[in-house]
């Protein structure tokens, strides 16, 4: 069973992906990304799709125009979990590929 970090855990993931913040409804982490328009906003988004996909996990997310918003929490462990830590990881790596 997945496990919700705990403080100790979140603040040491946390440290390493400094472009996500901590939400507390639902309990996880999200980021902001701005593009130039919403052709590459739905480029990034689709890359995210597959990745997601993937790893069998998928975000809470919008979209306005050039902007995405992206929530990551794990449900079956009820709040951020490594799965979201991960994802996060590979979300931020699509934008320096």
């Amino acid at each position: 069973m997945i496990e919700k970090l705990d403080d100790s855990a979140r603040a040491v993931a946390l440290n390493a992906l400094p472009e996500w913040s901590a939400v507390a409804e639902p309990d996880g982490i999200a980021r902001t990304f701005s593009f130039a328009n919403f052709i590459d906003a739905f480029g990034f988004m689709s890359r995210v799709a597959l990745l997601a996909e993937k790893a069998d996990h998928h975000p809470e997310w919008s979209n306005v125009y050039n902007r995405v918003h992206i929530t990551l929490t794990t449900h079956d462990a009820g709040g951020l979990s490594q799965r979201d830590i991960d994802l996060a990881g590979q979300i931020d790596a699509l934008l320096t590929a």
